[in-house]
């Protein structure tokens, strides 16, 4: 298979990739130091959503789900965000694919979604974090994610 060289950008602006690789080392660094998942207090805090509403919201579980992630427990991190935990691996290979075109001049092959799989990812993630997590009943109780305060 031969790899298709694209133009970069020019300058200091074709690094942004790695900045954001920076960040995600960033974030990284910060669930491996402080363990969302204990009772203690982290420096940023409880969850902002569920101080004020008193019920899981959008980003409500997504420090947690990143932690499982890293330390590879799949299960529990579906556990504490599904929606986030479905979109991954597109995120993921989106900023290799990235990388390699603002940085290395090279193209990955593109992945082909369509603009229907987004809407219904939105309306889905929409609908799970916001009505199906707060649902008192099984199954969807096992989507809920209790405040650790």
């Amino acid at each position: 298979m031969n790899t298709i060289t694209v133009p970069r950008p020019a300058g200091a602006v074709r690094y942004t990739p790695l900045a954001v690789w920076v960040m995600l080392a960033g974030a990284t660094a910060y669930v491996l130091a402080f363990n969302p998942t204990d009772r203690l207090a982290d420096p940023t805090g409880p969850c902002v959503w569920h101080a004020l509403f008193g019920i899981d919201g959008p980003g409500c579980g997504g420090t947690r789900m990143y932690w499982y992630l890293v330390h590879g427990n799949l299960i529990q991190a579906a556990r504490h965000h599904l929606a986030a935990w479905a979109a991954t691996p597109f995120v993921l290979y989106a900023l290799v694919a990235w990388t390699a075109s603002w940085t290395f001049g090279r193209r990955l092959p593109q992945l082909r979604i369509p603009r229907s799989a987004y809407v219904t990812y939105l309306a889905f993630f929409l609908l799970y974090s916001v009505v199906l997590r707060n649902l008192p009943w099984a199954p969807f109780t096992w989507f809920y994610v209790p405040d650790l305060v």
